[in-house]
């Protein structure tokens, strides 16, 4: 009798390596905040290992949503909930469920809406025009822009499929979030809220669904700390389900490229449901002490005036604008963007004017305000006169 073949021999453990180095790639301190081109945050280590403890192992992927979601919805004050690959694929699925119901063939249809029945178009105001509303179009909807409460009555017809808000530029609309719901409702139509940026604080996360929204978005690796990729779908259950006809595991559907990895599913629950149960109150002290490290330091310097600030609807945190005469340090904002860029260690801040730059500590390592302060104020003596 032949004997039985061999198990494939275990793996030698990894050399550790520095993947960064070996390709060139820059690494950087982050005083600037959680921008996608700076690949958002840094996981918690706690994410990470979750999701290296959930790699090892075969799961159904429409189970673990299930499961997870259900989880998810409850933390949320949600009636469902499904991780996405970011807010962006979220509006997109979003809509699609509103559009197709828990019809499949429809699903298979989109974006081609032409003589399927599925309405056509999405309403949002004009002050809330953004790239991201992209999104929407993925579904093939046209977006009809407006900017009053009676332009939003006229503007809605039998084509209406939804009428979307943009929370961070809720300020700058003619239409707050409660009478757009109650619009919304009036006419039976599904409202939605792209809120990708926009914790803290920690109550935005069932704020809006409390508030009524069919659905809302958010992204999942700025404040939450959860995977980059990943992001939440949550709302009215019927829209939920809908919208997963529309995300893998299905395929021929708009939403197959957003396929999400079982990893990516426990880590934003984890990290969700880390960020709800951790202490926010010592946390906003923590930036304020780091904040006030670099604000005393860069003062020191004749001719430099700071301001704190903290953002009303959208990266609600402690913002340091430091700002020079330049009659008495002669540099602008961009060069000292780019010096602190090329210096070592590189430091990437933010919005860089003629005489002033932006600095943002939530994403700083712990010391690492230390840092920051000492190269921008060796950065402003070098330039003052």
């Amino acid at each position: 009798m032949s004997p039985a073949p061999a198990l494939a021999m275990p793996a030698s453990p990894l050399v550790k390596r520095d993947l960064f180095k070996e390709l060139g790639v820059r690494t950087f301190i982050n005083a600037a905040g959680t921008y996608t081109a700076m690949t958002g945050s840094l996981m918690h280590d706690f994410v990470v290992e979750t999701i290296m403890n959930s790699a090892t192992d075969f799961c159904m992927m429409d189970e673990l949503q299930d499961k997870a979601g259900e989880k998810i919805a409850a933390l949320v004050h949600a009636e469902a909930a499904v991780v996405t690959t970011g807010a962006f694929s979220g509006m997109t699925l979003g809509l699609a469920g509103v559009l197709t119901g828990l019809d499949p063939k429809k699903a298979e249809q989109l974006p081609h809406l032409e003589g399927t029945g599925m309405k056509s178009e999405v309403i949002i105001q004009k002050a809330h025009t953004i790239v991201y509303n992209h999104a929407l179009k993925n579904t093939g909807c046209t977006i009809i822009y407006i900017e009053t409460a009676e332009e939003l009555e006229k503007a809605i017809n039998e084509k209406t499929a939804l009428l979307h808000f943009l929370n961070i530029e809720a300020d700058k609309g003619k239409i707050m979030h409660e009478e757009w719901i109650a619009i919304g409702k009036k006419h039976g139509i599904p409202t939605s809220i792209d809120m990708a940026a926009d914790v803290p604080p920690v109550s935005n996360l069932w704020k809006f669904n409390d508030m009524g929204f069919s659905f809302v978005v958010i992204s999942g690796g700025k404040a939450l700390r959860g995977p980059q990729s990943a992001g939440l779908l949550m709302g009215k259950k019927d829209i939920i389900a809908a919208a997963r006809l529309s995300m893998p595991p299905r395929g021929f559907t708009i939403g197959r490229g957003f396929k999400v990895n079982k990893e990516e599913v426990l880590g934003m629950y984890m990290a969700l449901d880390s960020y709800i149960k951790q202490d926010h109150d010592k946390e906003w002290k923590e930036w304020e002490a780091a904040t006030a490290v670099i604000d005393n330091s860069v003062k020191t310097v004749n001719g430099v005036t700071t301001a704190i600030t903290v953002p009303p609807l959208g990266n609600v945190t402690p913002t340091l604008s430091i700002s020079w005469d330049n009659t008495k340090v002669k540099i602008s904002g961009k060069d000292v963007q780019l010096n602190l860029r090329n210096g070592v260690p590189s430091i990437e801040i933010g919005n860089a004017q003629e005489k002033s730059i932006t600095i943002t500590v939530w994403m700083l390592k712990p010391g690492q305000e230390k840092i920051v302060a000492a190269r921008i104020t060796e950065e402003l003596k070098k330039a003052a006169i």
